[in-house]
């Protein structure tokens, strides 16, 4: 896992592919409509570009997409990619999709090449059922009602002590160094039991990991440093919460029948899935909101809007713009015949601006109805911590924009450092003053 984490970050997927090339034909029964042999150039390939400078809106190319159609891959496979709720849910509902790491094709250059192996142990967000069950059920069993009130207290405190801070080093700042990324990390931190004292150097190499890309703004082998000295930081923490364990997620796992290499595995995964996530949302959250100054004051005179705006937001940006299902048998969708072995891209950031569901998909309205937003994706590989990232969005947000009631951008937004990859949207800094 660890050497498909390292390749993740380094080159923006979120899951990994296999190989396959050539032309391949649709084959349709029943009330499949037919699909004649196309040329590979022929196919449109996956747009991933957002609109410069305000990357809210999904890549523009996507509007014009039905609903489900061929996508040419960058390893040769001729997939499918659709552009709809409907049936996105579909797909994600459907067992006989697969998440398997070793069965999929990325849609977006990587600059590595398939295929990949297997999931390691622990890494259930690359299995399918039953593995993946055990996993998400031992870990679900650790979100508790005590748990969850006991880190909302816990991002309350650090959420007040980032701010203060803020305010005591007065602006301009960084919003992402300064609050967006130590805000989620100290919720990992709390998560996992890693000592106070050791927090500051955790928040460093995260920091790193998260918010640099290696050749650009660091080297590779300070990238690369960090994010071992992090891997093996979280081997010695399972080692030691076997020991000692604490008042903990991790040390609460420990008392199952989960291997060091599991328990470790499961580590980095939380890593990975809460953190950058979570960051790119509370900037890009404040982004919007900021560029959206009716919506921000209407939140501001009523916090009891808060739910709705988060949820809104999560629909708005959709961090994580697609995901990836292959079929593991002749599917039919949506009319349509989806081949054995095929893989499906699922648009979610073009699913959750579906005009079916949300009207002016393309406006910010905190007051709308977002519930049905599929953010968190859905079915039973759906996030498993998004109460405790929508509680995260409920306190930062509204903390930080009550605090500092003249926050604005500290440069035209034209000139803040994008980041994130085709597989996650996200910013590398993002100055701001008051």
């Amino acid at each position: 896992m660890r050497e498909r984490v390292k390749a993740d970050y380094q080159n923006g997927a979120t899951q990994c592919q296999g190989g396959r090339q050539g032309i391949v034909m649709a084959r349709h029964v029943g009330k499949c409509c037919a699909m004649d042999t196309t040329e590979r150039s022929d196919i449109p390939t996956l747009p991933v570009e957002r609109p410069g400078g305000c990357p809210f809106d999904p890549p523009a190319e996507l509007r014009e997409r039905p609903a489900l159609s061929r996508l040419a891959y960058p390893d040769g496979h001729i997939g499918w990619l659709t552009t709809t709720r409907d049936v996105s849910r579909a797909v994600l509902a459907d067992p006989r999709f697969s998440i398997r790491y070793d069965l999929l094709h990325l849609p977006y250059e990587t600059g590595t090449v398939g295929p990949y192996p297997p999931a390691e142990p622990g890494d259930f967000t690359g299995m399918d059922a039953p593995e993946h069950n055990r996993y998400r059920r031992l870990l679900a069993g650790e979100f508790t009602v005590r748990r969850i009130r006991k880190l909302t207290e816990r991002i309350e405190q650090v959420t007040a002590a980032r701010l203060d801070e803020m305010e005591r080093v007065g602006p301009p700042t960084d919003l992402v160094e300064a609050f967006s990324l130590p805000v989620p990390t100290a919720m990992i931190c709390e998560m996992l039991g890693v000592p106070f004292e050791d927090q500051e150097a955790f928040l460093r190499d995260a920091i790193v990991i998260t918010a640099s890309r290696p050749g650009e703004t660091i080297s590779a082998e300070d990238w690369t440093k960090a994010i071992t000295d992090l891997q093996a930081y979280i081997g010695r923490l399972v080692l030691d919460k076997r020991a000692n364990p604490t008042d903990d997620m991790l040390s609460g796992l420990t008392k199952s029948d989960l291997t060091d290499q599991e328990l470790a595995n499961i580590g980095v995964m939380l890593l990975g899935a809460g953190l950058e996530t979570t960051s790119s949302m509370i900037s890009l959250g404040t982004w919007a909101l900021l560029n959206n100054p009716e919506q921000l004051a209407a939140l501001r005179a009523d916090p009891s809007k808060t739910e709705s705006a988060v949820e809104e937001l999560l629909r708005y940006l959709t961090i994580v713009p697609v995901i990836i299902r292959t079929a593991l048998e002749d599917v039919e969708l949506d009319g349509t015949l989806i081949s054995k072995g095929e893989t499906i891209t699922l648009s979610l950031a073009q699913a959750n601006r579906d005009p079916k569901y949300f009207s002016s998909p393309d406006t910010l309205e905190i007051g709308r109805d977002a519930v049905s937003q599929i953010a968190f994706s859905h079915g039973i590989h759906q996030c498993i911590g998004q109460q405790l990232a929508r509680v995260e969005l409920r306190v930062a947000l509204p903390a930080l924009l009550n605090r500092f009631p003249n926050l604005r951008l500290a440069v035209p937004q034209e000139e803040i450092a994008l980041g994130g990859t085709a597989s996650m949207a996200g910013v590398k800094s993002m100055p701001v003053t008051w």
